[in-house]
């Protein structure tokens, strides 16, 4: 199966494509807008990492380009992924921790009333979450040793305790929140592609203390989500997925319904992160 990964800034692409080919380095693909760092397995999957920038629309037209691109070439991709790192809802998702997504939200796309926010579902244009077949989560989330939940995509990262407070309420599922996921979903969905988020926590969504960043700590961890994702890619269709119990061989995989839980693989802290591969602090942070 081909995989798009999207991502926002190098320093996510490099640790993602770094997890999942420690050993060699990924071929560069043009695509209108960007370049695919290409990493293949010799069983077959192909993953294909894109840094497309931050926000939902530099996201969206990244991947929407990577898409069609692909579908002209007569390759398409089975599944896209918006990932990176981001703030998490405390004390569900802590710093460090995985969150993969059961619904990809937009959070603040909407209109303020004199009765508070509505969306822009709620105000009748469009819709404001995608939803990923659930055994497709469950598969992502055992392989990855990720918490499920709802990852919340903003234009304005959240910087208070009330901002916080506010968004946990509208959104009582919620673990995490970046600026990233909405749109990669939006364009999968415009090509038919089953779309999830992967989010490693750097810091707690809340007020802006930059001192309580974990970036590379983050990085290690997003890096180990895809450690093994060469295994969980021979999925042949993501809605296939099905129980995770039975799997003992991931050798044997066929489906997500052969994964089993890859926790104990390798402790994020064992993935080292070059200094010079992290950009600035501005360029790595939403």
């Amino acid at each position: 199966m081909r995989v798009l990964v999207v991502t926002a800034v190098p320093a996510e692409r490099d640790a993602v494509v770094r997890g999942a080919s420690p050993a060699g380095e990924p071929e560069e693909t043009a695509v209108p807008g960007g370049v695919l760092h290409r990493v293949r397995h010799p069983a077959g999957p192909v993953l294909d990492v894109l840094a497309a920038g931050v926000g939902p629309g530099a996201a969206g037209a990244g991947a929407s380009a990577a898409l069609a691109a692909a579908a002209l070439r007569s390759q398409p991709y089975g599944l896209v992924l918006s990932a990176g790192i981001g703030g998490g809802f405390q004390p569900a998702a802590p710093v460090g921790s995985l969150v993969v997504s059961d619904a990809i939200v937009a959070a603040d796309l909407g209109a303020e009333t004199p009765e508070g926010f509505r969306s822009t579902a709620e105000l009748g244009f469009g819709t404001v979450a995608h939803r990923a077949p659930e055994h497709l989560v469950r598969a992502v989330a055992e392989a990855t040793g990720a918490a499920a939940g709802t990852v919340l995509t903003v234009s304005t990262a959240t910087g208070s305790a009330e901002r916080a407070a506010e968004l946990a309420d509208r959104h009582p599922g919620a673990l995490a929140e970046a600026m990233e996921g909405f749109g990669v979903a939006e364009a999968a969905a415009a090509h038919g592609v089953p779309a999830l988020e992967i989010r490693a926590v750097s810091n707690p969504v809340g007020p802006r203390d930059r001192a309580a960043w974990r970036i590379g700590e983050a990085l290690a961890a997003l890096g180990h989500a895809f450690d093994r994702w060469a295994d969980l890619a021979h999925v042949q269709d993501p809605a296939d997925v099905g129980d995770l119990a039975d799997s003992r061989d991931l050798a044997d995989v066929r489906n997500p319904a052969d994964v089993r839980n890859l926790a104990d693989v390798r402790d994020p802290a064992d993935v080292q992160i070059p200094a010079d591969r992290l950009g600035t602090e501005e360029e790595r942070t939403p």
